[in-house]
C-alpha cells in the first residue's frame, strides 16, 4: 500500500503537523493497527475516488475520528489541485487545493458557555476570560481564553481530562490574542497517545470565530500553534458566519509503501 507523508500548516517540511495518507485500498481490520505503527497525530485512509470527490476515514495511533482538520487539508492535498468535496463520518467538506496549501470549508460551530468552573485550577492560571464548547462535524472543543502568554503554561493532565469528560469534548484549546491579527493557540488532545496537537484544523475555525466575538476582531486572522514543542504551524481562519474557512501550506515530506 502506498502512502505520503506530508505537514500542514508549514511551508518547509519537518515543521507544521504530520499526517499520513495511504493511497491504495487498506483492509479495514488493519487501519488502526497502521496508524499505532506510524505514531503521528493522525492517519489518513483513501476509501473511494470519484471526479472531484474522495471518502476517507481518520486515526489517531487511538481512536478513529469523525473528522479532522489537518488530515482534511493534507489529504486533499495529496489528492491533487483543484476543488474536491471529502466525504467522512462528520460529513462533506469542501476544499480547495494549489500547490502551496489547501483551504477547508467549516461548518458553524454550535456554541455554548461552559462556565469557568475548575477551568484556572486545571490551567494553573488566576483567572480565565471566557470558556465555551464548541462543536461541529461530529468533534466538540472545550474553549478558553486566557489572558497569560501560553508558553508558560502546563495543564494539570488529570483535572484537564475531568473537564473535557465534564463538558464531553475532545480537545482543549487555550487562546491567547497577540495582536488584531494573531491568535496564539496551544491544543491538549485526550485521545491515545497525544499529548498536545501540533496545528489544529477543526478547532481552528470554532477558536476564530470565539476570538472575534471576544475581542472584537476583523474576520481573517492567524493562528501561532505548535511552537511549544517544536512543530510550528501556521493556519489562517477566515471567520464569518455562513463563510467559515481554516488554510495552511502542504509540503510533502516522505513516501513509500507498507509491505504488509
Amino acid at each position: 500500500m502506498r502512502y505520503r507523508v506530508v505537514d500542514v500548516f508549514t511551508d518547509r517540511p519537518l515543521a507544521g503537523n504530520a499526517l499520513c495518507v495511504v493511497l491504495d485500498p487498506c483492509p479495514e481490520e488493519r487501519m488502526q493497527a497502521i496508524a499505532r505503527e506510524t505514531n503521528l497525530s493522525e492517519t489518513t485512509f483513501v476509501t473511494d475516488r470519484g471526479e472531484g470527490t474522495y471518502s476517507m476515514r481518520i486515526f489517531t495511533p487511538g481512536t478513529e475520528l469523525p473528522f479532522a482538520g489537518h488530515p482534511t487539508l493534507g489529504t486533499a492535498w495529496v489528492m491533487g489541485p483543484g476543488r474536491w468535496t471529502q466525504h467522512t463520518a462528520g460529513g462533506p467538506i469542501p476544499v480547495t487545493v494549489d500547490e502551496r496549501g489547501a483551504e477547508m470549508t467549516q461548518p458553524d460551530p454550535e456554541v455554548t458557555e461552559a462556565g469557568d468552573g475548575g477551568v484556572p485550577e486545571a490551567l494553573g492560571v488566576d483567572r480565565v476570560l471566557g470558556a465555551w464548547r464548541a462543536a461541529a462535524a461530529g468533534n466538540a472543543h472545550l474553549v478558553v481564553a486566557v489572558d497569560a502568554p501560553l508558553d508558560t503554561l502546563r495543564p494539570d493532565p488529570e483535572a484537564a481530562r475531568e473537564l473535557l469528560d465534564r463538558h464531553a469534548t475532545t480537545t482543549l484549546g487555550l487562546v491567547h490574542r497577540l495582536d488584531a491579527t494573531t491568535l496564539q493557540v496551544r491544543v491538549f488532545f485526550r485521545a491515545a497517545g497525544i499529548a498536545e496537537d501540533p496545528g489544529t484544523g477543526s478547532a481552528a475555525g470554532p477558536i476564530g470565530v470565539l476570538a472575534r466575538r471576544l475581542w472584537d476582531l476583523e474576520p481573517d486572522l492567524l493562528i501561532r500553534q505548535g511552537d511549544e514543542i517544536g512543530r510550528p504551524c501556521r493556519i489562517r481562519v477566515h471567520a464569518e458566519p455562513g463563510d467559515l474557512r481554516v488554510a495552511g501550506g502542504v509540503v510533502l515530506a516522505a513516501e513509500g509503501r507498507f509491505a504488509l
